[in-house]
């Protein structure tokens, strides 16, 4: 390992619910409207005896509302954070508006405001999923094509530029059957927008569901990637899958520990060394019963690759 000296995690990592004694999500919200800071305290112990010092924040029940309500400010997060030993790197926002027809204005006033909100508690990049595909045989069909991708594009853009001037990066996530998964994807994207404003954010697992592999998707674009997450499949996922409300929960029973997958982590972790992301390991690891030992162990693989 060249230039890596922290690792850090999404906070989905914590969104099993028996992690927290309960039966199911909705158990999971309902203890964080009842103490939000109690949600915090537990998550922020667990951090700590994973050893894990950076945090990417994402939807709820750990989102920045949920912060705000528990610390009072973006301010107040991050001096509990810095008392912890802890920080903010980043946070996942859900995007999928960007498409042909979106309101460009409310699209980039949402993410500036949680761009805000970041720079504030001490974080640098916005890592957006970016908009689904539709399932195969739907009607109308969706075509993810070039102007599909560059009405993506202009919206990409326009938040780019609205983030970096509260000194916010924008990263495009690469997502599992959403309009960035496929090598030829993430070419089409990154080609018909300008390096200045828009980075990507790989996922390597979600490329190898999606049929592609990490390090060749991402080898010819590794200047674009300023953060990634470290995360392992069995391989690609069955093709003609209804795109729905659940696919994302369907992703995770293809998702594996770190090293018990086909990516090939040493390919991978030297590309990554060559990227403006190589500060920070983002391990990103889906709703785990028991995350402290998971994160110990993903921790250790990723320490362990020689490169």
């Amino acid at each position: 390992m060249t230039g890596t000296s922290e690792y850090g995690v999404d906070l989905i990592t914590f969104y099993h619910p028996s992690f927290w004694g309960v039966g199911t999500h909705d158990d999971l919200l309902a203890l964080r409207r009842k103490d939000p800071s109690a949600i915090w305290t537990r998550i922020f112990d667990a951090l700590a005896e994973a050893g894990i010092t950076a945090i990417e924040l994402t939807f709820p029940p750990a989102d920045m509302a949920c912060a705000i309500e528990a610390f009072g400010s973006a301010r107040g997060f991050r001096r509990e954070l810095d008392l912890r030993g802890l920080h903010v790197k980043s946070g996942f926002h859900v995007a999928f508006g960007w498409a042909p027809g979106a309101d460009v204005s409310a699209e980039v006033d949402a993410a500036i405001e949680y761009a805000e909100f970041l720079a504030a508690a001490g974080g640098d990049t916005l890592v957006v999923g970016p908009p689904l595909r539709r399932t195969r045989d739907a009607r109308p069909p969706l075509f993810i094509d070039l102007p599909f991708a560059s009405a993506v594009a202009d919206v990409a853009h326009a938040v780019g530029d609205a983030t970096l001037r509260a000194g916010v990066r924008t990263a495009v996530h690469t997502e599992a059957h959403s309009m960035l998964c496929t090598r030829r994807d993430v070419d089409l994207l990154m080609t018909i927008t300008d390096p200045e404003y828009v980075f990507l954010c790989p996922d390597t697992a979600h490329i190898t569901l999606s049929g592609s592999d990490p390090v060749e998707t991402v080898s010819a674009h590794r200047e674009r990637v300023v953060i990634a997450h470290w995360k392992d499949a069995v391989g690609p996922m069955p093709s003609g899958m209804s795109i729905d409300g659940s696919i994302h929960v369907a992703h995770r029973q293809y998702m594996c520990a770190l090293g018990s997958g086909v990516v090939d982590w040493p390919a991978w972790a030297a590309l990554y060394d060559r990227t403006a992301g190589r500060d920070v390991r983002l391990l990103e690891l889906d709703a785990v019963p028991d995350p402290v030992a998971e994160m110990r162990n993903a921790k250790a693989f990723a320490t362990d690759i020689g490169v």
